[in-house]
Parts: C-alpha cells; structure tokens; sequence
C-alpha cells in the first residue's frame, strides 16, 4: 500500500468528518479506508449505508482528478452514484477502491467497490463525475488559483 502522492489536495473537511484517509491516490486509482467507530454505525449495529456511499464517491470521483504536478490540484464534481449494498459491516477497517473505466477530457466513469478487511464485498457502485473547468489537463491548476462559483 503506497501512501497518497498528495494527500493535502485529497482530504477535505467532510472526509475528516467521517474519519476517512486517502491511502492510495494514483493516475485512474484512488483507494480510501475509514476505521469503522460507533458513530457509523446504523439501528442495526451495520455500518450506515450514506457512510458507504460517502466512500464510494470519494474514491469514484478522486480516482479521475489525480495530479502529480506539486501545488496544482485537479477539482471535480459527482454527475450520478449507484450505489449497491452487498453485505454488512460492524468492525474493522472498510476500503474503498475506485477506477476509472473510460470518458474523456471533462466526464469520465468509475467503478468501484467496498471491502472489509477480510476482503468481504461490502458495497458496489459507478457513477460519472465532470472535472470542472481547468482541471482537464492531468497537469492540473494551481491550488490557489480561480475557483469556479459553486453550482
């Protein structure tokens, strides 16, 4: 498991939130783990479907927008996410694997997967993603650069 090339640009305050780390972040691969605590927990004792979810897009979408340029970052936004629930999760470490399977300059498609540390199948899901303006190009824009009005 190699750590992420940049992982400043990956993590944001709701990937803090839920206790989720990107630990793999290459061209077209994106792998991110979240320990699994009482707070994702559902009614049941199962890990909480919108946690798999929130997982899924951030592995989907990260796997299209990586940068090895420093100080540039690529940014994007989820189009549609299927998610599939597959089998239950109480304990352990949860991972979060996302490939990109083809698209173009600006919409490309993931699939992706959830698993528990056993290699259990957890969770499936695809969804196609945009990458908003000037963050076509693999070299990406500078991080302090203009930021697109939120849509």
């Amino acid at each position: 498991m190699s750590p992420p090339a940049s992982s400043q640009q990956a993590l944001m305050g709701y990937h803090e939130l839920l206790g989720m780390q990107v630990v793999e972040w290459r061209s077209d691969r994106a792998v991110v783990e979240l320990t699994i605590e009482p707070k994702h927990l559902n009614r049941s004792g199962n890990v909480h479907g919108g946690v798999l979810a929130s997982m899924l897009d951030s592995a989907l979408s990260l796997a299209g927008l990586y940068c090895d340029v420093p100080g540039n970052i690529r940014r994007g936004m989820t189009l549609s996410l299927t998610t599939t629930f597959v089998g239950p999760a109480r304990q352990g470490v949860l991972r979060a694997i996302g490939t990109v399977r083809g698209g173009g300059q600006k919409t490309y498609m993931v699939s992706g997967e959830v698993v528990d540390e056993k290699g259990n199948l957890v969770a499936i899901g695809e969804g196609a993603f945009r990458r908003r303006s000037g963050s076509e190009s693999p070299s990406g824009i500078a991080e302090t650069g203009r930021q697109e009005p939120s849509e």
